[in-house]
C-alpha cells in the first residue's frame, strides 16, 4: 500500500543509525543500502525491494533533436513518475544540442502541467559514449533512432522511439513485467519483452511531432503525445507486485 502524505516521510533507526522508511499506515522498513534518501516514493515497499547489487542499474536515454523540447520532457516525467530511487536513472540529450541550453519556455509550462519539474536542466550532445551506455535508448522520432543507431550499433535492439516503446510495451501482458519487486529487472523485462513484438505489433504512430519554435497548443500536444506513450511502461515499472 503507497504511503498517503500524512504519513509519508523518512525516520532514522534508533538501533543502527540507518533510515527507516515510512511504507504505510504508520508501518516502517529499514531502507536497503543505496535506497536511503527515496523516502516513501521508492518503488513499492521497500523491505520487499532488493538492495541493488554493484552495478546492478539500468538507464534510459531519451534522445531528440535539440534537446530542449521533446527529449527533456519524456526525461523530467519519467524521473517525476519512478520518483528518487538510484536504481533506474533517466537522462537525454540532443543529436544537434547546443550543451548547457534551458527548456525551451512552452517546454517547461507544459511539463510542469504535466507533473513534471523543470529545474536545472542544461541541454547535452548526443554523443557515442551516452549511446553505448544506456540500456534503453528512447528517441522523438524514427531518424533520430537512425542516427543514435549509427553511433553505436550495437544500440539497435534496444533503441525505440517513444511512441513505439508505449505501443509495443502496451502489448505485453502486465503479469510478465510486474512478477518482477527488482525495479532493474523489471526494466530489462520491459525491452525484452518490446523487442520480441517488433514486427509482430502494428505502431500506427512513430514519431512525435517537433513543436520546437511552435505554438503552446504545439508544445501542449506533443507532452500530450509523450505522456500518453509513456504511462503503460511507466505503470508496469511502479506497479505493486501481487503477493
Amino acid at each position: 500500500m503507497r504511503a498517503s502524505p500524512e504519513h509519508a516521510g523518512i525516520a532514522r533507526s534508533p538501533a543502527t543509525g540507518g533510515a527507516a522508511v515510512i511504507t504505510g499506515c504508520g508501518e516502517t522498513g529499514l531502507a536497503p543500502p543505496g535506497h536511503e534518501g527515496c523516502g516513501s516514493r521508492c518503488w513499492r515497499d521497500v523491505r520487499k525491494a532488493p538492495a541493488p547489487r554493484e552495478g546492478a542499474r539500468f538507464s534510459i536515454l531519451f534522445v531528440c533533436t535539440g534537446n530542449i523540447c521533446r527529449s527533456p520532457l519524456a526525461e523530467r516525467l519519467t524521473r517525476a513518475a519512478l520518483g528518487p530511487c538510484p536504481a533506474v536513472q533517466v537522462t537525454s540529450a540532443g543529436t544537434h544540442a547546443r550543451p548547457g541550453m534551458e527548456m525551451a519556455g512552452h517546454t517547461r509550462r507544459t511539463l510542469v502541467r504535466l507533473g513534471g519539474d523543470p529545474a536545472d536542466f542544461g541541454s547535452r550532445l548526443l554523443v557515442p559514449g551516452l549511446v553505448a551506455e544506456a540500456d534503453l535508448v528512447l528517441t522523438a522520432t524514427g531518424r533520430h533512432r537512425a542516427h543514435a543507431v549509427a553511433l553505436h550499433l550495437a544500440a539497435a535492439t534496444r533503441t525505440f522511439t517513444i511512441a513505439e516503446f508505449g505501443t509495443l510495451v502496451g502489448a505485453v501482458p502486465p503479469g510478465k513485467i510486474t512478477r518482477y519487486r527488482d525495479p532493474v529487472r523489471r526494466a530489462r523485462a520491459l525491452v525484452d519483452e518490446a523487442r520480441a513484438l517488433r514486427g509482430l505489433v502494428r505502431v500506427d504512430e512513430l514519431d512525435i511531432a517537433d513543436p520546437y519554435q511552435g505554438s503552446r497548443l504545439a508544445h501542449r500536444a506533443a507532452g500530450r503525445s509523450i505522456a500518453r506513450a509513456l504511462a503503460v511502461p511507466l505503470r508496469l515499472l511502479t506497479h505493486p507486485q501481487a503477493d
